[in-house]
């Protein structure tokens, strides 16, 4: 337990290497209530002090937990290869992405616009009636629950995007460790708590609580003193904390991001154009990883045709050669294949092709099939997310079939558009509907890359997300950890400063209707 003083539990727990099956050393303790509640009450105590801080003070934060992830150097890749399975490339990468955004939010706090500073001073000559002084600002919900997530042992874990956000908006965090990579998410948290320390900031603006159980999960969530959740993970982990959140006293949101097939979708000119290369891409963003990411493309929906054909044909190719790799936890590996096995043994789905043959442990070795339409939509079944390198090809008859398919499917994260120049009158037909079921839409190309910057949305409406509004991607995830407030008539010593005369905090802001600049 990390950042509060949190007592030592008798249980322990250690990682696994998924690429051989043993267990990895140290051994780790696992927390308890006892430490939820000790770290509940550190947070809560630390809650208004954090609450309080000017942008500058608490954007430093934000950018010496960054030092603090950089100073630990190799050993934190290292270890998270051991506990992953994951390449060095691609970790040493996520560890970029995750100091990246920890500056990205310190940058938008030193800006803020995420404070929506509003004044609409008073009219006290106004007939008929006077208005009097209102002034509105967000402000803190106050400490979040972040659960870290399987597939990216930095950026959506200790110090991913959740944690981030939450900190950027002054909400102190309680961080429950995924236990898949205990020692990479201490090495982590050390770092973060280091910074806390360093900036004279109260301990409990961040702690950290190991831990293999769902009771430990629970417990947090169920704990008053939490007042939201930030989670990644399965739609049966979501829902559970969304069920226990909903039935405390006070309800507390969930955001949550679980389920997604993110389809992709083939128009006949840029088939007939490049299907070929559009087939090599595909497979190769439906490997990636594993295809252990949540916006792996596990849906593929055509109109038929003989240039359809010979897509599959040339995806079944391409996949046929593609090695088998290893898989996050042994348990992600059994999910996988018994989903694969589902869709195998199913009447009315017909295997494409297989990946190479598994040569060591928890390897997944990638999928490709086939249906029609009609079947798709009368099992929604086949609609289910394999969490791993599967995918659907759905036949459709013609363009209002495959608009009927979309409208069916349950809410995506993503939607990619394979499309020429020919393509784009049907693709305008199917954009009204795509909007009703994903948060992001993307053209030629493969929705695996999620830039992390302003302009993203990595959400969407239910399952992919517990609230199809918000995004865990990007400067907006800032505003589910905010909720606004309005003061009348207040005495101006007792405002908030962001709403104070004279602009003490030197923010844009929007006065009387006008939005002025930002001084900046």
């Amino acid at each position: 337990m990390i950042g509060a003083e949190a007592r030592h539990s008798d249980r322990t727990f250690s990682a696994t290497d998924p690429a051989t099956g043993a267990l990895l050393t140290p051994a780790f303790s696992s927390a308890g209530s006892d430490a939820v509640a000790d770290a509940a009450a550190l947070a809560e105590a630390a809650f208004p002090i954090f609450a309080a801080t000017d942008p500058a003070t608490r954007a430093a934060l934000l950018d010496a937990m960054a030092d603090g992830i950089a100073a630990i150097g190799d050993d934190l890749i290292v270890r998270s290869m051991a506990e992953s399975g994951l390449p060095r490339a691609r970790l040493e990468g996520e560890r970029g992405r995750t100091i990246g955004q920890l500056r990205l939010f310190a940058q938008v706090v030193r800006q803020g616009d995420w404070l929506d500073a509003t004044i609409d001073p008073a009219l006290p000559d106004r007939a008929p009636l006077p208005r009097p002084d209102l002034r509105r600002v967000n402000l803190p919900l106050g400490p979040v629950a972040v659960f870290g997530a399987s597939n990216f042992p930095l950026a959506f874990s200790v110090a991913g995007g959740d944690t981030a956000s939450a900190l950027a908006a002054g909400c102190p965090v309680i961080v429950k460790g995924h236990p898949a990579h205990p020692g990479t998410g201490e090495l982590v948290a050390r770092a973060l708590a280091g910074a806390v320390a360093a900036s004279g900031l109260p301990a409990g603006i961040f702690s950290y609580l190991p831990g293999e159980t769902n009771e430990l999960g629970a417990a947090l969530v169920a704990d008053p003193r939490v007042k939201a959740v930030g989670f990644t993970g399965s739609r049966g982990g979501g829902l559970a904390l969304m069920k226990i959140a909903a039935a405390r006293p006070e309800p507390i949101p969930v955001y949550a991001e679980m389920s997604s097939i993110n389809p992709v979708i083939l128009f006949p000119a840029a088939l007939a154009a490049r299907g070929a290369a559009i087939a090599t891409a595909f497979v190769q963003s439906l490997t990636m990883g594993s295809g252990q990411f949540c916006t792996n493309p596990g849906l593929v929906l055509a109109i038929d045709s003989p240039e359809l054909d010979a897509f599959v044909a040339a995806a079944g190719e391409a996949l046929g050669g593609a090695g088998a790799t290893t898989m996050l936890t042994p348990g992600i590996h059994a999910s996988y294949e018994k989903g694969v096995a589902a869709l195998a043994s199913h009447g009315a789905v017909r295997t494409v092709a297989r990946g190479c043959a598994a040569s060591g442990t928890n390897q997944a070795v990638g999928a490709l099939f086939e249906t029609d339409a009609a079947a798709f939509l009368a099992d929604r079944a086949l609609g289910d997310e394999v969490f791993g390198a599967s995918s659907v090809v759905v036949r459709c008859r013609d363009l209002a079939e495959l608009e009927r398919v979309i409208l069916g499917l349950e809410g995506q994260l993503t939607a990619t558009l394979q499309i020429d120049a020919a393509d784009e009158a049907d693709a305008a037909t199917l954009i009204p509907a795509l909007t009703q079921r994903v948060g992001r839409i993307l053209a030629n190309g493969w929705p695996t890359g999620v830039e992390v910057c302003h302009a993203m949305v990595h959400g969407g409406p239910y399952p992919a997300t517990s609230d199809g509004r918000t995004t865990s991607v990007g400067s907006l995830a800032i505003y589910r950890f905010l909720r606004p407030v309005s003061f009348q008539n207040l005495p101006h010593a007792l405002l908030p400063a962001a709403i104070r005369d004279g602009n003490p905090w030197d923010i844009a802001r929007r006065i009387d209707g006008v939005r002025e600049s930002s001084p900046r």
